[in-house]
């Protein structure tokens, strides 16, 4: 139906229940299964599948450091064979996906902007002192 978004009156579409089902089995496998070491501390952000359930797009992220990701992604796609085949026993759908592994940098830049508005605030933090409200003869207004 044209116009009609996919989270309809009775929550969310099964594209969606399947999107988070394999999120949540692929998170847990990367976890508690996964033992390359290049993998490390990852969380799986995001699943996507196409229309047909042949891919899905993998958005990951790390606190590992950007020069980690290369190799984070190198790990990951070394063992896209064996996440497949565990989500195929994990999970009841008409076709295992294909992973494709993204690397999803809001998390890193979220941290980041928080780190920025921190330092703001940290050095106008003299200002608004100097500027207290609750003083009316230190006004910023200039009077």
């Amino acid at each position: 139906m044209p116009g009609r978004s996919k989270h309809h009156a009775a929550g969310f579409s099964r594209k969606d229940r399947v999107n988070e089902q394999i999120r949540r089995e692929l998170a847990d496998l990367i976890r508690g299964e996964l033992k390359d070491p290049r993998v490390g501390m990852v969380s799986i952000t995001e699943v996507e599948v196409t229309p047909d359930y042949a891919h899905a797009k993998v958005w990951f992220s790390t606190l590992a450091g950007d020069d980690k990701v290369p190799e984070i992604l190198h790990g990951l796609k070394k063992a896209s064979g064996f996440l497949r085949r565990e989500l195929g026993r994990r999970i009841r759908i008409h076709t295992t996906p294909e992973l494709h592994f993204v690397h999803d940098v809001s998390l890193e830049r979220g941290a980041d902007l928080s780190k920025l508005i921190d330092e703001a605030n940290r050095l106008h933090g003299a200002d608004a002192e100097a500027a207290d409200p609750a003083d009316p003869a230190k006004g910023a207004d200039g009077e």
